[in-house]
């Protein structure tokens, strides 16, 4: 009988965990600005630029490309790159980076003005980055 408890209480518990995780996915937040990494700053060019934090065998990163790639070619003034930091853990490091995709919004001079961890939901994202662009 104690093996039943100790079973349903694991399957709460990873429930609970799920749902935690689910209600995360693509949430947009702010940050304090930090002093950007050199690889992040040669990405940037003039107005915002989406910089996609990727690893190599992220699934999730796949799906956040075509989202981001797209609401850049659609939106004038907004850029995408993206930063593979699988070998680059010192820059995860220093951007505070717990998961990817992470996807930072960064204007021309690095001023973060958002984030979003996991695949961004677009148009969340492009209402939240309407006051930064021109």
């Amino acid at each position: 009988m104690t093996g039943v408890w100790a079973l349903l209480g694991a399957l709460a518990a990873a429930g609970a965990i799920g749902v935690l995780l689910k209600v995360r996915e693509g949430r947009i937040s702010r940050r304090s600005s930090v002093d950007l990494p050199a690889p992040v700053r040669d990405l940037l060019v003039p107005g915002v630029t989406l910089v996609q934090l990727s690893t190599t065998f992220c699934a999730p990163c796949r799906h956040a490309k075509v989202v981001l790639r797209d609401l850049a070619d659609r939106t004038e003034g907004l850029s995408h790159a993206e930063l593979d930091v699988t070998n680059l853990p010192d820059v995860a490091a220093a951007l505070g980076v717990m998961r990817t995709p992470t996807t930072l919004a960064l204007t021309a001079d690095g001023v973060e003005v958002l984030r979003v961890g996991g695949v961004p939901k677009r148009d969340s994202l492009l209402a939240a980055l309407q006051p930064h662009l021109p």
